[in-house]
């Protein structure tokens, strides 16, 4: 059994345990359009009125004087650090240790634009007020990612976030915000998204994740920083001859989830509570903060991707799309995502799934104790 095996039970699952509900690509198309409006021309080289209207929307939703739509979220945060590096002539940014950047970009901030990374505070830990205050060489900007994804989705409390930020401000260091999940995390501060974006120079936010567009993210800030990061787009080749799909997608999945967030959060939160009775099971954190936490499952991951594919074909539910290393010796780690497709089970379904998922690997654990 592999990740593989396990990807293509994920894939043919009537059902799954976890994040939206799957739409076929041609279901999708017919939904967006039924949702574009008569008469409005497709957009050519991020011009055209639709997409000024997203644009103009994502402006007013996060307070902040422009956004320039790109088709990646890897692409907006390299060219707005970027931007903060060469204003600041600082080739040197700060970022928590399980970043986007540092773990998912192939070092693309040090290969394309010779960034120097500062990691900031423990890989298990968040990032606070008193990593920035000991940083002992100046950088040119932070990023602070709102949850912290690689940690369980962790965020700081209000306060705790109010004096990060004010310890890289009193050092002249820009703030730039990683709100790759900003929709979920605002379900937590219950504050508005432009009061959140607010504390950031620059923001960028994507739309294939809980609002489940087709693709897409965003770059927010000031309209000369903005400006700035259009001719970077068009230098990386981002700037695309069209994407009125992406633009409709995301237009549809903020109409539909948006207001969906607080829900999924509150599917989380109860889902937690059925799990942490089980024997073996570990939640971090505990309880979750977000629709998104890490469940630490007792066995070996061989294991537990055979059970699950298992299960998805015998019971037409997927369970998980991969199970991860933990980094604790006898755990795998698993990312459950409270979706659409989540608010179809009751905890105690999810309970007895999960049950079922582990029994083999509970049942290994008696036999070696017994042994």
């Amino acid at each position: 059994m592999s990740e593989r095996d396990l990807a293509r039970a994920w894939n043919a699952a009537p059902r799954t345990l976890t994040h939206h509900r799957r739409i076929s690509p041609k279901d999708a198309l017919g939904d967006l359009a039924a949702f574009a409006a008569d008469g409005v021309a497709a957009d050519s080289y991020g011009e055209g009125e639709l997409l000024e209207r997203l644009e103009a929307r994502l402006a007013t939703l996060l307070g902040k004087e422009a956004v320039a739509f790109m088709p990646t979220g890897t692409l907006a945060q390299q060219i707005a650090l970027r931007i903060w590096t060469d204003r600041a002539t600082c080739k040197s940014i700060a970022f928590h240790p399980t970043c986007h950047l540092a773990l998912h970009e192939a070092q693309a901030y040090v290969f394309l634009h010779g960034m120097r990374g500062v990691p900031l505070g423990p890989a298990t830990e968040l990032m606070r007020a008193g990593d920035v205050a000991a940083l002992a060489e100046p950088v040119a900007a932070l990023l602070i990612e709102l949850p912290q994804r690689e940690i369980g989705a962790q965020l700081l409390e209000w306060n705790e976030l109010l004096e990060l930020c004010s310890a890289a401000r009193s050092r002249g260091i820009k703030l730039h915000l990683d709100g790759a999940r900003l929709w979920e995390a605002q379900a937590y501060y219950r504050r508005s998204h432009a009061e959140i974006a607010a504390l950031f120079d620059s923001v960028y936010v994507s739309f294939y994740k809980g609002i489940g567009a087709i693709a897409g993210a965003a770059l927010a800030g000031d309209a000369a920083t903005i400006a700035e990061a259009r001719v970077w787009q068009h230098r990386h080749g981002g700037r695309l001859v069209s994407i009125y799909p992406l633009a409709l997608s995301v237009e549809r999945g903020l109409d539909l989830r948006l207001e969906r967030m607080a829900r999924y959060r509150e599917a989380a939160l109860r889902i937690a509570d059925a799990l942490r009775p089980i024997d073996g099971i570990r939640l971090l954190p505990d309880p979750p903060q977000t629709n998104t936490f890490h469940v630490f499952l007792p066995g070996e991951r061989e294991t537990l991707e055979t059970r699950a594919v298992a299960i998805a074909a015998e019971r037409g539910i997927a369970i998980a799309r991969r199970f991860a290393p933990s980094g604790v010796p006898g755990f795998v780690k698993w990312e459950f995502v409270a979706g659409d497709a989540t608010l179809d089970f009751e905890p105690d379904e999810v309970a007895t799934l999960v049950r079922e998922l582990t029994a083999a690997s509970r049942a290994s654990a008696q036999i070696l104790s017994a042994g």
